[in-house]
């Protein structure tokens, strides 16, 4: 699928921004409401809703200022991008001490206009909390944030194609996917991955993999269709646990380009991002000719540009 151009208003570190394309590959050709119970930035939600995918968006995260965040840019556009540039403004005198004030201001408050100046300006768009569950992230002093007036485009953007068609909530991911019926479609991509019983009841909780993995067993046994980014590689170096081989999944490997670290270090290691497909969807993009053929377990590594690599 050649995307179009998807307005990415909030900045976040490990987005699937540049993978959607060929994510949104491997959605079916219909379902009514596309669920993203880790939503983040809402890259592949956004992508779907300016391709036409799907009806309805049902949008979540733990991080419920992200969420409120993500409800006034879908409902109040306006409102929200001059309350950004308000606080672009007011920065330029002293950049750094204005942020050291915002961010104390968001812990406080957890104003969603505070929210997005902080994902702007912070450090590779990177979300950290301290144990007391404040914001903690330091400035990148060598940029003032996006222009107000890219990101009122942007903004407006994704309230245009998700306002009306869009429910928003800061829930466990577990009683999101309890919604989820066979006509519908879920795309989760977790924060990270945690050991079981190691509980977080910070914003941002990490996701235990055996109840991960639990929860994806339930999901099997409804027929319900998803995908899931999970795990990966960057040369030698493997990222995360590999889902366990009876959930029956479809592995797809996904190039995600050349690492940055390898780069400064003069390597050529790649990343390789991993993207799941459930039984259901596998079965039915068997029956979709013009995707890909495959058999059941079989690993598929898309290149980048080159569709001569499906098998």
């Amino acid at each position: 699928m050649k995307i179009k151009t998807v307005p990415h208003p909030i900045p976040y570190q490990g987005s699937k921004r540049n993978l959607a394309g060929e994510i949104l590959r491997y959605f079916p050709p219909k379902f009514i409401t596309l669920y993203e119970p880790f939503a983040g930035s809402a890259a592949i939600t956004i992508a779907a809703a300016v391709n036409e995918l799907g009806d309805h968006y049902y949008i979540n995260d733990l991080n419920k200022p992200l969420m409120d965040l993500w409800r006034a840019i879908i409902e109040t556009p306006q409102e929200i991008a001059s309350q950004y540039e308000t606080l672009w403004h007011k920065q330029l005198q002293d950049p750094r001490s204005f942020y050291d004030t915002t961010r104390d201001d968001f812990n406080r408050t957890g104003k969603p206009d505070l929210f997005l100046y902080l994902l702007a300006r912070c450090v590779k768009g990177s979300v950290r909390y301290n144990s007391l569950g404040e914001f903690n992230q330091s400035p990148d002093n060598r940029r003032q944030g996006m222009k107000p007036e890219t990101m009122r485009l942007q903004i407006l953007g994704a309230s245009y194609y998700l306002k009306g068609k869009t429910t928003v909530s800061s829930m466990n991911y577990r009683d999101i996917l309890d919604k989820v019926t066979q006509a519908d479609l879920v795309y989760m991509d977790p924060p990270y991955q945690g050991v079981c019983g190691n509980r977080d009841t910070r914003y941002l909780q990490n996701v235990q993999f055996c109840e991960f993995v639990q929860a994806l067993d339930k999901l099997n046994r409804r027929d319900i269709r998803y995908l899931v980014s999970y795990d990966g590689r960057t040369g030698d170096k493997i990222h995360g646990k590999r889902l366990p081989d009876d959930l029956n999944l479809t592995l797809i490997e996904l190039y995600a380009g050349r690492s940055s670290q390898a780069t400064l270090l003069g390597r050529d290691d790649v990343t390789i991002e991993s993207l799941y497909l459930s039984p259901s969807l596998a079965d039915e993009l068997a029956h979709v000719p013009t995707l890909y053929r495959y058999t059941r377990g079989e690993q598929l590594c898309l290149l980048e540009g080159r569709s001569s690599d499906y098998k």
